[in-house]
């Protein structure tokens, strides 16, 4: 998480981004290298439902007490919670957890699926693709039916989500690798290398169990496709609290019981 996150503030900086855009994700990312190093999974049925349930209120909170915008296509869209001067991406806060702690769940899938509703409400197709991969990846590891029921439910609401949520891009925050691309081709390789190092780190490196590493490499990889697809937030490497909150949250969830 580390490295797009330091890589991202870099090309922030030397591009001319508000100096307050890199200062943001770098002391957001300070604050959860600390919970990386001392978090703990709930270790109680109760406590991981307990979580299971704050997590899915955080993702449908944004339609109740989020601002609105209106897409390309005229729709509403609610996808954020205002803390302050900032609004937080609240799928990509929510979504990297709730995969770690479905992928070892006896009702996962239905925990993701729920997710994907309601990034359905707002309409939020990062977040819906995100949770989406995230099960193609649990079922890649534990070969469970519902897992893939799961995957393909979701594919086909977030195909619905993109037609009708797409925002206008801001700068530094959506498509950071077509606009880094188009300005200097070395900083956009130097930013999707450290996020495919992040991706590869999470899939085959991270001390967690394997259905674990699938599910949280799988969320990335989601966020950062539909962010190259259309106008989402690229995540880690662009300006946002949300992603890294998200995966910091995740990456501390050690030692989950099975249930």
């Amino acid at each position: 998480m580390a490295i797009p996150v330091v890589v991202g503030a870099a090309w922030m900086t030397l591009a001319g981004a508000p100096a307050h855009y890199a200062l943001t994700n770098l002391g957001v990312l300070a604050i959860m290298l600390v919970w990386v190093a001392i978090g703990r999974g709930p270790h109680t049925s109760l406590s991981r439902h307990m979580l299971l349930a704050a997590l899915l209120v955080i993702l449908v909170s944004p339609i109740w007490v989020g601002p609105e915008m209106t897409s390309v296509t005229g729709d509403r869209v609610a996808r954020w919670f205002p803390l302050g001067s900032l609004n937080l991406h609240t799928g990509m806060i929510a979504a990297p957890p709730l995969a770690v702690l479905a992928a070892r769940h006896r009702y996962g899938a239905a925990f993701l699926l729920l997710g994907v509703v309601a990034a359905f409400l707002q309409p939020d197709a990062a977040t819906g693709f995100a949770l989406t991969i995230a099960a193609v990846g649990i079922h890649h590891v534990k070969r469970d039916w519902k897992y893939a029921v799961a995957a393909i439910l979701g594919f086909l609401a977030s195909i619905q989500m993109t037609l009708r949520g797409e925002l206008p891009p801001q700068p530094f925050v959506e498509r950071v690798l077509v606009d880094s691309a188009s300005e200097n081709i070395l900083a956009a390789i130097a930013l999707g290398a450290a996020l495919l190092a992040a991706f590869l780190i999470m899939l085959f490196a991270l001390p967690l169990s394997r259905e674990k590493r699938f599910a949280i490499g799988g969320t990335l990889f989601g966020f950062s496709m539909i962010a190259i697809m259309s106008n989402y937030p690229s995540p880690l490497i662009g300006y946002g609290a949300a992603p890294i909150i998200g995966f910091g949250l995740a990456l501390g969830l050690k030692r989950i019981p099975k249930r």
